[in-house]
């Protein structure tokens, strides 16, 4: 029987529902704390690098065991269930096509055309930046993933951007600006799908009813980017400039095709499939490229496999490694208490006041996505907070879940050890590959810019102390401006 228990350990068919740690609740942070100090330290060192920040999360991990009073093998296979959670696994598939997506339309030009029409039409520095702003939104709320948009704007719009005189780090905060609006917007991301359900709300409902803060914090964002977004240099840019060739706007067709499937409601993987598809049959049809750019064997090559499908898959395996640790670090919070121990502190200081409900409401979740760095890890760490607090104190469930998933989408591409900054930058670093002049923004220094994300955070706290946007829930579902006798 023992080594059946075993057995069930190893292969994962046990399932670990609390551990006990030293220092209690703080023990239980201590995997997550590591890896946050360990990320901004070698980031302000400049000494960041992907696998280095799995080394630190593995670090953290390691460290963790130490802390945990229970059984090791329970610590062990609480990390594993972890580690097989949906969310990880979902994130990194859409990185892949993603990615492979972006790459193709990079061999086809793409870049060379945006550039290219960017100097005829005076589109360049600032007004490029809000361009591009507009367009990562777009995309995102379409597509439902600000992962993805990250992988593709951050490939094709950030070299067409530098090239025509934009500043790297404002271009750079603009793409994951426009990631956070689709990301909170989007009727398929998968934040307003868990921020809705937890909430027992229903996704149109809740999409309608936060527009008016996405909105309030786009409009400031968007004319900031226009006026600050200029000023960088093309003085290296001469070898692109001189490349630029409107034949490879040709690849917006494939962006179009991926844009309509999204709106059309199919599923983002059907969509960058289509869209890859298209790409490729342009390649081939068009004289914009050849079917070798997208894939060739190379025997002479270590990686044999060459071409833009493997490029845009091998970019992106560390960081899919480190998104795995970190939803695995963030579970051993979880069954390490820490949460319980932080709502009982704010129910005592809430007591009756509506307006402290709504405020613990946004602290909660603003400390769990400083500290899970998978947006939708931390709201579904929050979500069972959110919805006990806002049920007791009667709060309508779409503003429940619009203060659920506009921090968690702001906040998730802010932080300089968050997944999406840390995708981009890996994308950034990847893509100086083709373009040898492509300055480095890194995590650290493109954080402050984050505009939509900032003030998105802002117009919550504001809603919050003040009551602007607040319901209540009717004895039918029905939004009420006054508490239901």
């Amino acid at each position: 029987m023992e080594q059946d228990s075993e057995l069930s350990r190893a292969t994962g068919n046990s399932t670990i529902n609390q551990l006990t740690f030293r220092l209690g609740a703080f023990g239980a942070a201590v995997p997550l704390l590591f890896f946050v100090i360990w990320a901004i330290t070698t980031s302000v060192l400049q000494l960041s690098s992907e696998i280095g920040l799995v080394l630190g999360a593995i670090f953290g991990i390691t460290l963790g065991l130490f802390f945990c009073k229970s059984k090791w093998a329970d610590y062990a296979q609480g990390l594993f269930d972890g580690l097989a959670q949906p969310i990880g696994v979902v994130a990194m598939v859409a990185w892949f096509y993603a990615g492979m997506f972006a790459q193709v339309l990079q061999v086809g030009g793409l870049v060379e055309g945006l550039v290219w029409i960017g100097m005829i039409t005076g589109f360049t520095g600032g007004l490029f930046v809000g361009l591009t702003f507009i367009l990562a939104a777009t995309f995102s709320t379409a597509v439902g993933t600000g992962y993805g948009t990250t992988v593709a704007f951050c490939t094709l719009m950030f070299p067409a951007g530098v090239a025509t005189g934009a500043d790297p780090t404002i271009l750079f905060a603009a793409i994951l600006a426009g990631a956070v609006f689709g990301d909170n917007l989007a009727p398929v991301s998968d934040t307003t799908i868990v921020s809705a359900t937890t909430q027992d709300a229903d996704v149109p409902g809740v999409v309608k009813s936060r527009f008016k803060y996405a909105i309030a914090a786009a409009i400031p964002t968007l004319i900031i980017f226009i006026i600050f977004g200029g000023g960088g240099s093309i003085e290296n840019q001469a070898s692109i400039e001189a490349t630029t060739d409107p034949k490879g706007l040709l690849m917006l067709i494939p962006f179009a095709v991926v844009l309509f499937l999204a709106i059309s409601g199919h599923h983002i993987i059907t969509s960058l499939t289509w869209g890859i598809l298209v790409a490729v049959v342009m390649l081939v049809v068009f004289p914009v490229g050849s079917f070798s750019d997208v894939i060739s064997f190379n025997p002479d090559s270590d990686n044999i496999v060459e071409g833009a499908l493997i490029n845009g898959i091998t970019g992106y395996i560390n960081m899919a490694i480190l998104i795995l640790l970190i939803v695995a670090a963030a579970h051993l919070l979880r069954l390490g208490g820490t949460m319980q121990v932080i709502t009982s502190v704010l129910v005592k200081w809430i007591k009756n006041s509506v307006r402290r409900a709504e405020i613990s409401m946004w602290a909660i979740v603003a400390l769990l996505n400083s500290a899970i760095t998978i947006n939708t890890a931390a709201e579904i760490a929050a979500a069972p907070f959110v919805r006990e607090i806002g049920e007791k104190y009667q709060i309508h469930s779409y503003r429940r879940a619009n203060m659920l998933d506009a921090i968690t989408s702001a906040l998730g591409y802010i932080f300089p050890w968050g997944a999406p900054v840390l995708l981009g930058w890996s994308t950034i670093t990847m893509m100086q590959e083709t373009y040898e002049w492509l300055p480095i923004v890194s995590p650290t220094a493109v954080f402050p810019f984050v505009f939509q994300g900032w003030f998105l955070v802002i117009v919550m706290l504001v809603a919050a102390l003040t009551g602007w946007g607040l319901r209540y829930q009717g004895k039918n579902g029905e939004e009420l401006t006054e508490p239901p006798q």
